[in-house]
């Protein structure tokens, strides 16, 4: 496929929107972003153009079904979806845009969905993972914060402000929320995944992260054989690369480095 700077792949019955970089997939290392779980292709902001500034390499951005400009997801969201998003789209969308070599950068839910890929998938493309603020397994006191937003979603403007993102926010809200405040999902964990990724991977997560303890970098580091790497910010909550975005390029800078990827 011929990428153009931004555009929409077509996978399976979903009409998904991205944006690109720098170099593209077929022609140098490329960043592959998988968002959080209410974010978007234009959540990222400036990070994605930062990145390629700073390391040469392309940038691959895209939003999943129900987010951004992308078409919906179905409903309700089964509490498998991140599993079905990192073993039924992201290796067709890494097969689409040409990918040769390259990182899997998640955020929150998509920081799992790219450790669920790389422990699931045996793919010589991906040569490293930077995980920010992931989810390797659920913690109460983030779910009870999941259940705040949805209470400030109904009764407050954050629905109008999630309006600006995403052409359907209901759609993008209740895809995300609905599968974490299932009973059910208290029991969610890819900690198997963990033990099965061969690959270097640095996490970067917030001190203050109001999502998740540092108990998931431990997690990390207990599962996995793999080199883990961390960076713990001070002063930051949720979002490294908006909070302390000077930080979370420089370590992502000199880890892609290390790797040696060309």
């Amino acid at each position: 496929m011929a990428l153009i700077d931004d555009g929409f792949v077509e996978i399976g019955s979903s009409r998904l929107e991205y944006k690109m970089f720098g170099p593209r997939p077929d022609e140098a290392a490329t960043f592959v972003l998988l968002h959080e779980g209410l974010g978007s292709v234009g959540l990222w902001s400036d990070f994605p153009m930062r990145l390629a500034q700073a390391t040469g390499f392309g940038v691959f951005a895209y939003s999943r079904a129900g987010y951004g400009r992308s078409s919906p997801s179905a409903m309700p969201r089964p509490i498998t979806f991140m599993h079905e998003e990192a073993r039924d789209v992201l290796p067709h969308m890494l097969d689409i845009i040409g990918l040769r070599r390259g990182i899997l950068l998640g955020h929150s839910d998509g920081a799992s969905i790219a450790a669920i890929y790389t422990g699931s998938v045996e793919d010589h493309r991906i040569r490293g993972l930077v995980l920010l603020a992931p989810h390797f397994f659920t913690e109460e006191f983030g779910i009870a914060e999941i259940a705040r937003m949805r209470e400030a979603y109904e009764t407050t403007e954050l629905r109008a402000k999630l309006g600006k993102w995403h052409e359907n926010p209901d759609n993008a809200f209740y895809s995300w929320s609905g599968p974490w405040l299932d009973p059910a999902f208290r029991n969610w964990e890819i900690t198997e995944e963990l033990a099965y990724i061969r690959v270097p991977i640095l996490i970067i997560q917030g001190a203050d992260d109001q999502y998740g303890t540092l108990r998931q970098i431990e997690m990390a580091k207990e599962e996995c054989y793999c080199p883990v790497e961390a960076l713990i910010l001070a002063g930051t909550r949720h979002v490294p690369h908006r909070e302390a975005p000077d930080l979370t390029i420089e370590a992502i800078v000199d880890f892609s480095r290390q790797l040696q990827i060309e």
